[in-house]
């Protein structure tokens, strides 16, 4: 080997040992940053004529993108799961269960029982007063729950419109960064740094709809939900929504009142069964919105409808009159039972018998179309209004199948169903964490190890304090040389 050979050889080792220790510290220094890869220098023994030397090919990122892939329909997963879980959590606190006074079924009971206490003396004032209320609360109580299923539909469909948001800039800031990704890479740059920013991208992207990775030319990539839909293959997809202000009962996808989605302007099925775009958080809002908030609507509508029909009927009061409302009523109106739909919402204690709105508590005992009061010890109504409660039926609306029940059989069975869908939905969540945890953590192990990024330092010195005595060794020759 020549001196200048080994000159050369000694500089361009520097160079290679110079450049490995600045990834090494940016690899140490990014070891909890999102989306980071750590980062080796690729070397080669240079072939250039016979100077010998080590060559640098380049900068590459070390990541398993199966796992990552993995962990972000994980992600998708955990998202979708969490968001429904959520949901049913908020209405099961709303109904409440069984055992909680304050409880739809509690409120029955307790409504039930005034009814009772009622009629063992049915002179006593203050116990048709306490009646009236409980009527008047178990009402109320359906009113809050109809209005948390319209609050939990509007929550949902603004939400929907701020990830649509998100979702649109983000489809574009990756095509943004492909473009850069390409120039880099053309003009035989460092694009890892881009490279990580747009994994990060991606990340977020697939938490709101899950996507699958597709490699393009240049380092680019293109990304398809794993419904099918197209969001970004050359040009970012542009995902369309119009929000409502307020999502009422009567508000649904098929009608045209409350908006679906849009990929460059044409329409994509959001449903639960086949949606392009389901299976992340953006999905599973609009399966809250258009699904299951709607069903928890029907069956919270059926509960009114017969609590309504139990008590306006004149085989139960005597005095009221055809067409006159009952006990309960629809905005102080009879049952129309072709207007079911958001009859929760409306649903309200006679006026007549509301202390609280002027009227007069002796007609639960004497009748709602009576004219003036009867015999104070009568309980004849108060026991056929206990009757009427108690009494099995087939609900009239079918939201409950074909088996007779009792009105605290029709509440009990709503707080079942809640239950059981709310048990099964946290289960699921628990098994979608436990996944995405556990593909986090894989994908963790597989970032920077610093213990491993401190050894490959210290080789790295090892090898720089070689190649300079190599330079230094060459000096004493040179220096030698020219001293004869």
């Amino acid at each position: 080997m020549t001196i200048s050979s080994a000159l050369n050889s000694a500089m361009s080792g520097l160079q290679a040992a110079s450049q490995a220790s600045g990834l090494v510290s940016n690899n140490i220094a990014n070891a909890l940053t999102p989306g980071y890869a750590p980062r080796t220098l690729s070397l080669s023994s240079s072939s250039i004529g016979t100077t010998g030397g080590v060559q640098i090919n380049g900068v590459v990122r070390h990541l398993d993108m199966q796992v990552i892939a993995d962990r972000r329909l994980a992600s998708a997963e955990f998202g979708y799961r969490a968001t429904t879980s959520d949901y049913l959590n908020q209405i099961e606190d709303i109904i409440g269960t069984p055992d909680e006074e304050a409880s739809l079924s509690g409120l029955l009971a307790s409504f039930e029982s005034a009814l009772i206490l009622a009629s063992s003396r049915p002179d006593a004032v203050e116990r048709l007063d306490a009646t009236a209320l409980s009527a008047d609360d178990l009402a109320k109580s359906i009113n809050d729950v109809a209005d948390g299923i319209q609050s939990a539909r509007t929550d949902a469909d603004q939400s929907i419109a701020e990830q649509v948001d998100r979702l649109n800039q983000a489809l574009q800031d990756v095509q943004k960064l492909n473009e850069s990704i390409t120039a880099a890479n053309v003009q035989k740059n460092d694009a890892s740094g881009l490279l990580d920013q747009r994994q990060v991208l991606i990340d977020e992207i697939s938490e709101i709809v899950p996507v699958r990775v597709l490699d393009r030319d240049n380092g680019t990539v293109a990304l398809y939900s794993t419904g099918g839909g197209i969001l970004l293959d050359g040009n970012a997809a542009e995902v369309g929504f119009e929000p409502s202000n307020v999502v009422t009962p009567f508000m649904s996808i098929e009608d045209g009142s409350l908006s679906g989605l849009t990929i460059n302007g044409v329409s994509v099925n959001t449903s639960s069964d086949n949606g392009q775009l389901h299976g992340g958080t953006l999905g599973a809002q609009f399966e809250i919105r258009d699904e299951l908030a709607p069903e928890t609507q029907t069956q919270i509508d059926a509960l009114a409808r017969d609590l309504i029909e139990r008590f306006e009927s004149s085989a139960v009061d005597p005095t009221l009159a055809p067409g006159q409302a009952g006990l309960f009523t629809d905005q102080g109106g009879a049952l129309d039972p072709t207007l079911e739909l958001g009859l929760a919402n409306r649903i309200s204690l006679n006026a007549l018998v509301d202390p609280t709105a002027g009227g007069e508590t002796w007609r639960l005992r004497d009748g709602l179309g009576a004219v003036a009061p009867g015999d104070t010890g009568d309980a004849t109504l108060l026991n056929a209004f206990s009757d009427a409660l108690t009494e099995t039926r087939v609900p009239l609306s079918r939201s409950y199948g074909s088996a007779a029940l009792s009105a605290a059989g029709i509440a009990t069975s709503l707080s079942s169903q809640i239950g059981t869908s709310r048990l099964r939905e946290d289960q699921q969540l628990s098994f979608a964490s436990a996944q995405y945890y556990e593909l986090s953590e894989l994908a963790l192990a597989n970032g920077v190890d610093t213990d491993v990024e401190l050894q490959n330092l210290m080789v790295i010195e090892q090898a720089y304090a070689a190649n300079a005595r190599v330079i230094e060794t060459v000096d004493e020759m040179f220096n030698t040389l020219l001293g004869i």
